[in-house]
């Protein structure tokens, strides 16, 4: 007899689980119908020293921005917590991004939720609300089984043995690689910090606290003697990949260009890159814990880049190094002495752009060029630093002629595709004609005689308290001027006196 009542007890409980589960899922889950974005909302029921819970989930995607959350009468908020992951799982990349808010309750009862609308990355999605009932204070205590066993532990795994956990070996690796061996003093190499998972990976890892860790990397492998153009990588993405005819997903998380400023090596070490990795349950079960986190450090190879001194130039410390060319335009190329005209030099090309300087004009009277305004612009694409440097000057020719502007405007560099220096000039021409104002370029500069002879005098210190003959004559002059003048004051009282006693 009470075989068969435990016969249809299990029965009737395994039916009930098949309806309630789906059911039960639905209604712990509401999905917005938004691209990748989910509203999921707490529990119906919880106790007065619990939380309920709203959490906005976004998939391969970055929370920009949000709306406030919702008011819940008889609930005060307690603040957000946010959390972020990134899993690699069969050599693909998924990530989520949610916030949650913490409501706490202030009394028992049952409480509305209403339906509400929040707008996540200014996009609207709108949740149904719900009824929560708050209950008493919970008390933590263990259910027991009146028949002395769970008939369902041999199906969803036995709860109360201890979980056996294995390791997955991960088909990934760290690697710190250039885009260049050997480079010359002042030329750029590219540096990629990248984590390569392989396509076959079974593995399930995700990124630990990447912002620190990149942090104290670029710290370790910074060389001191090199100008860093940083790619400023803000949003780590997979790129497909082939390495030794097998198949990766590439995930750059830190790329610059380094400029040697000497002839010195560089030199990268070996730097590590702590990645959380799960252990998987040797005995899955349902409602058992399946996955347990752990840590494991991928190591990068140390690397060298050769930096070759240049060759002997006059130039040699002050020149660009690269691979640059001239673009150059002018408003008009005729025009009367005393009108002005606008030429742009502007430099591109491949190399440090925020190091270029702009080209020497020679100082002559038969023109003035005055200061370039400067533009530049920089370009990080794939492992090149690119752009372009624009200097426009104003001028104003004095004489009439025909002027090469070659002979004003000459840019020097070392160009690393010949190896050899270069220059670039300008290949325009300029037409000029009218009256000379030559004189009026020099009388405008002419800062006077004072000036004109600086340099005919001595360029000799003298002391400016020396005695010589004519302030000793000058001193003699004051001292006689004063004694007069003490003793016509002297016989003016005694006349006046005589006068009185007359």
């Amino acid at each position: 007899m009470l075989k068969n009542i435990f016969n249809i007890y299990r029965h009737v409980l395994h039916n009930i689980w098949l309806f309630v589960v789906p059911i039960l899922f639905i209604s712990l889950s509401h999905q917005s119908f938004g691209q990748n974005v989910e509203i999921n909302l707490g529990a119906d029921e919880i106790a007065l020293n619990e939380s309920f819970k709203i959490t906005v989930t976004l998939k391969d995607d970055r929370l920009k921005n949000y709306d406030r959350f919702p008011k819940i009468t008889g609930f005060v908020q307690r603040g957000t917590n946010t959390s972020s992951s990134i899993s690699f799982v069969n050599g693909k990349r998924s990530s989520t991004e949610s916030i949650t808010m913490n409501y706490g309750p202030t009394k028992e009862g049952v409480f509305t939720l209403p339906p509400f609308v929040i707008k996540i990355n200014g996009k609207s999605y709108r949740s149904p609300g719900k009824k929560i009932k708050v209950g008493p204070k919970k008390q933590r205590a263990q259910r027991k089984n009146p028949f002395g066993a769970d008939p369902f532990d041999d199906f969803f795994g036995n709860r109360n043995q201890s979980q056996e956990f294995v390791d997955v070996k991960a088909d990934a690796f760290f690697a710190l690689s250039t885009n260049k061996s050997e480079i010359y003093q002042g030329e750029g190499v590219t540096v990629t910090l990248a984590f390569y998972v392989s396509n076959k990976n079974r593995a399930d890892m995700r990124f630990h606290e990447l912002g620190q860790q990149i942090t104290d990397i670029v710290k370790k492998i910074k060389p001191e003697n090199c100008w860093e153009e940083n790619f400023n990588i803000d949003n780590i993405s997979g790129e497909t990949t082939t390495i030794n005819g097998q198949s990766y997903t590439q995930y750059k998380i830190y790329q610059a260009a380094y400029f040697p400023l000497n002839a010195e090596d560089i030199e990268f070490p070996s730097v590590p890159l702590n990645m959380v990795k799960y252990k998987v349950a040797k005995n899955p079960s349902f409602f058992g814990r399946n996955k347990k986190e752990n840590f494991q450090k991928f190591y990068s190879k140390a690397k060298k880049v050769i930096v070759k001194e240049l060759p002997d130039h006059p130039l040699k410390e002050s020149v660009s190094v690269g691979n640059f060319r001239l673009r150059e335009n002018i408003d008009r190329e005729t025009l009367k002495t005393g009108e002005s005209f606008i030429y742009d030099f502007d430099i591109g090309g491949i190399g440090n752009i925020s190091s270029i300087t702009p080209p020497v004009s020679p100082a002559r009277s038969d023109f003035e060029i005055y200061d370039p305004s400067v533009k530049q612009d920089i370009k990080k694409d794939g492992n090149r630093i690119s752009g372009t440097k624009a200097f426009q000057f104003y001028g104003v020719p004095n004489e009439p002629g025909d002027y090469d502007l070659k002979d004003y405007f000459s840019w020097v560099f070392f160009n690393t595709s010949t190896e050899k220096y270069d220059t670039l000039f300008s290949s325009l021409r300029l037409k000029v004609t009218g009256e000379s104002k030559k004189n009026q370029y020099i009388m405008a500069n002419d800062l006077g005689s004072f000036y004109d002879r600086i340099d005919l005098e001595e360029n000799q210190l003298s002391a400016i308290h020396s005695i010589d003959f004519f302030k000793i004559l000058m001193n003699l002059l004051i001292v006689v001027m004063i004694a007069l003048g003490i003793a016509f004051l002297v016989k003016s009282i005694r006349d006046k006196k005589g006068v009185e006693k007359v």
